[in-house]
This record gives C-alpha cells, structure tokens and sequence, in this order.
C-alpha cells in the first residue's frame, strides 16, 4: 500500500458512472468486508450490497428530504453498501456467535470455549446495564468495519467513500432494515473518480504538534 498516496488523497466525491468494479475484485473485497473484527467477535451486522441500477436508485430515492445531494454519489457509484447494526443483542443472536465458533473450531479446548462465554456474556451485561450504551457500542463496531474496508478497498485500487447523510428511518423503511432487528448506521460507496472532477487542491489537517502527545 503507498501510504503518501493515500495520505494526499481527497475522499471521492464524484464518481464515473461509465466504471464498474470487477466481479473478483468485488468478492474479494466483500470477503474482507466479512471479516472485519469486532469486540467480543459480535458480530452486530449485515450488510446490503447494492450492486444493479434499480438498487441504488431505490436508496437514492429514499435517502429523505435533506439529503438528496448524496443521491449522485449513489447513482454514480459502481456499489453501495448500507451498513447495518442490530437494534438490540437478543440471546439467540449470542449463541448464534457462540454456535458458529463452536463450529469453527475457534477455541479447540471446550472448557476455553466456555470460559470465553461466560466472559463475554459479562461483558455484554456490563455494556447493558452498567454503562448503558450497547447500542452505541455496537456502532462501534460498525465503524470500525467501515475504515478497515476503506483501507482494503484502497489497497484493491478502488475508491470508497463514507456517507452519514441519509434519514436512517426512511433508508431502514424501504430496504425492510428493522424486521431484520437491525437499523441503518452508514452507507458506503464504492468505485472510480470520475476524472475530470477529481480534488487536486492540498489536504489539509491540523499540524503534528497538534495532534500527537508523546509521553
């Protein structure tokens, strides 16, 4: 990965529509996408891959009111991903995880599989009725899914380009989201710039100085 590339990169915000992102290119970013970690392994998402010009117009269409100027964004781009996270952590959900870890073999050693249940359970109890944020904490994760994929899709020379502006309640309405137990957190489109509207001015962030405290 060149990292002085990316550093000097605007985000995208027009893309070429004439330009489609690779079926393999797709899949191997989408198996990245998967397997993105998450506290406790978690796992709080699904993912809406919108990949045919009747789904993107669909989401464009319903982004609510305010938000139309990323509608171009959408139409223009080669995918867009609705990222979504659960509305709660019912149990099933939990030993659906602890279910397919089992499966996986992912602690040989059955009494470790147990210990590591137990813990997470008090974890989990912890961030519910402790500190109270599960829901935030689970977006969390989200996001964290969101900038590891920029950065694979980067390394697939493919632009991604994150977008909060939408009616998370219009976006969930349309697509179905809440039957599911999940609802919106971030879409995410994917593609190439359209060339004659790429950024070329500087980026420009805070000085080092300002940003780092060595200690």
């Amino acid at each position: 990965m060149n990292l002085d590339k990316l550093m000097s990169k605007h985000l995208t915000r027009y893309f070429d529509p004439s330009k489609t992102i690779p079926e393999d290119t797709l899949q191997q970013l989408l198996r990245f996408l998967r397997s993105t970690p998450s506290s406790v392994n978690v796992q709080p998402n699904h993912f809406y891959v919108l990949a045919t010009p009747e789904g993107k117009e669909h989401l464009a269409n319903n982004l609510g009111e305010r938000f139309q100027d990323n509608a171009e964004k959408i139409l223009n781009a080669s995918h867009t991903i609705i990222l979504t996270t659960r509305a709660d952590l019912p149990d099933s959900h939990l030993e659906a995880v602890f279910a397919k870890e089992r499966a996986d073999g992912r602690f040989p050693d059955p009494s470790k599989q147990q210990l590591w249940e137990s813990m997470t359970r008090d974890f989990l109890n912890l961030r519910n009725y402790g500190y109270k944020d599960l829901n935030h904490w689970m977006e969390k994760q989200t996001y964290m899914a969101v900038g590891l994929t920029m950065m694979a899709a980067a390394e697939l020379g493919v632009d991604a380009t994150p977008l909060e502006g939408f009616d998370p309640t219009s976006v969930d309405k349309a697509f179905k989201i809440r039957e599911s137990g999940h609802t919106t957190t971030v879409l995410l489109a994917l593609g190439y710039p359209d060339p004659q509207k790429v950024y070329t001015t500087p980026i420009s962030r805070f000085d080092t100085d300002q940003l780092f405290t060595f200690i």
